[in-house]
Formats: structure tokens, sequence, C-alpha cells
């Protein structure tokens, strides 16, 4: 099981849709200050469920949408899809795992597995399922 990729939209500083993809083994990602590697932490914490919003550097769940800047208006939501590469778990019937989590303005939250609407709980128990739980990984922030 690996992080094959990562896609942000209007999430923190990401107003234009951003596509991380990643390849099995070792993976950085590394940038000047302000490039947004922290906000990719945040957005992989955030779409596996975190409810934290402390943890997420915000004070308030609407601070993962990205709030506009002096030539682009604020967005209405932020989305994070993450998809998992299954080649290690054959009682799961996915080859692929894709999570969504969409936020909008309105404070209406939404998660998706494989584009199917989910409940936090089924998140929560495949990503358990696959060894993912969370306490089982750890972000390790600067400072």
């Amino acid at each position: 099981m690996y992080l094959k990729s990562l896609t942000l939209k209007g999430f923190k500083s990401f107003a234009q849709p951003t596509t991380f993809n990643f390849e099995p083994g070792v993976t950085a990602v590394v940038g000047p200050n302000g490039s947004g590697k922290s906000n990719t932490a945040d957005a992989i914490r955030w779409v596996m469920g975190e409810q934290s919003v402390r943890l997420l550097r915000g004070k308030a769940s609407e601070d993962v949408i990205f709030s506009g800047s002096g030539s682009r208006a604020r967005s209405g939501f932020a989305e994070v899809t993450m998809v998992l590469e299954n080649d290690s778990h054959p009682e799961i019937a996915f080859e692929e795992i894709a999570l969504t989590r969409r936020l909008d303005r309105d404070g209406r939250s939404e998660y998706e597995i494989n584009g199917e609407a989910a409940k936090l709980s089924e998140v929560s128990l495949l990503l358990a399922q696959i060894g993912i739980a969370q306490r089982s990984y750890a972000v390790i922030g600067q400072g």
C-alpha cells in the first residue's frame, strides 16, 4: 500500500487544483518558505479525517478553505483527494482507494470512498483495515 497521488482544490494556499503524483519508495516534498509544504501535510491529515482544527494550524474549520489573495477571489470550498495503491490487502476489493473530503463555506462537510458518499466512521474503519489508523502514523512539523 502506498500513497499514489494527492489532489488539492481550494485547500489553504492551493487556490488552483494541484496534484502531487508519488511513486513507490521515498518521496520528499521540498521548497522554499511559503511554498505549501506544511499545507500539503495538513491536507493528508485532513482527508484522513482529522477533526482538530488546531492540529491543522487553524482556528475555525473554514480556515482550510482558500481565503483569497490580491489577485484571486476566495474559494467556496476545500477538497482533497488522496489515492492509495492497494497492492498488499487482497481482502479489500479495490486496487486503488480514493478518499475525498470536501468542506463548503456553509459548513457542509462530505467524505467519499471511491466516489461514493461515506461517513467519517467508514473512512476511519477503512484506514484501520489497511493499517493506517489514527495513531499509526506521525506528521512531524518544523519546530
